[in-house]
């Protein structure tokens, strides 16, 4: 037996990367999952895959927020587990990015996963279930390339603590997950405008544990945080890095540093 089994999820995101990660290995603990993401396409093929409802929606839309939830949740009978997941940035210093881009990855990364988590809380108490947010280490040390997905992702992990607080006193858990460098990498990640660079691994330094993360990696910690090993464990934040976060190393600093 898994240690999901029989456990309903929602996975937003979950056609590519990570996402689609995390609902594969929910599967294979025994879960019934439904993922979302905003290309029917990729959906319908991820979904085939994984032998997954997928139902179509932006989260930055709040209507498509809420129908997706609803859809879910009567697909499954319930929700157990959220994984909020869907996620975009933007290659820019902080100063130089448009208001346009300031606002399509804020209300993707930080206004969808809170629409996410109240649209799916009164299903989620029913059932002492449990959220879990995907962060990223850029949250808890900041990445200058890609400053406004860093400050979305320092807000994601406030966010996961803010709903803990709310979530106790019906055994609602929250967690947040902080992934590092992961392979594969962030899709939906690209200049001002909207456009993707793809996955882009190839300068990533080795983590201290001595290679680059795997998409498993995040999704083993996430089934952790879903299961009932994980019963008495809310508000808190997991990096799943590889040991990047935990100092900084000689070899990655600039000569004008180590001058």
């Amino acid at each position: 037996m898994g240690l999901l089994e029989g456990k309903a999820a929602l996975v937003t995101g979950g056609t590519t990367g990570l996402g689609l990660a995390i609902a594969g290995r929910f599967r294979r603990e025994g879960a019934r999952v439904v993922i979302t993401g905003r290309d029917p396409s990729l959906g319908e093929r991820a979904g085939l895959g994984l032998g997954a409802r997928f139902i179509a929606a932006d989260a930055a839309d709040p209507g498509a927020v809420a129908s997706s939830v609803s859809a879910a949740a009567d697909h499954l009978g319930g929700l157990d587990v959220l994984v909020n997941n869907a996620g975009v940035g933007v290659t820019a210093r902080l100063v130089d990015t448009p208001l346009a881009d300031y606002d399509r990855v804020m209300n993707v990364n930080v206004r969808g996963y809170l629409l996410y988590a109240q649209h799916a809380y009164p299903h989620l108490a029913r059932r002492r279930g449990c959220m879990i947010h995907i962060a990223s280490d850029a949250g808890i040390w900041g990445e200058h390339e890609t400053g406004l997905y860093s400050v979305t992702k320092a807000a994601v992990v406030m966010l996961g603590k803010m709903l803990a607080l709310d979530g106790g006193p019906d055994g609602v858990r929250s967690n947040v997950l902080c992934p590092g460098d992961i392979r594969p990498g962030m899709r939906h990640m690209g200049p001002p405008g909207g456009g993707d660079r793809g996955e882009d691994s190839g300068g990533w330094p080795v983590p201290p544990i001595g290679r680059i993360g795997q998409a498993g990696d995040v999704a083993a910690a996430a089934v952790f945080y879903a299961s009932g090993e994980a019963g008495f464990i809310t508000g808190t934040t997991l990096l799943v890095d590889g040991g990047m976060t935990a100092g900084y190393r000689q070899r990655e600093r600039s000569p004008q540093a180590t001058s």
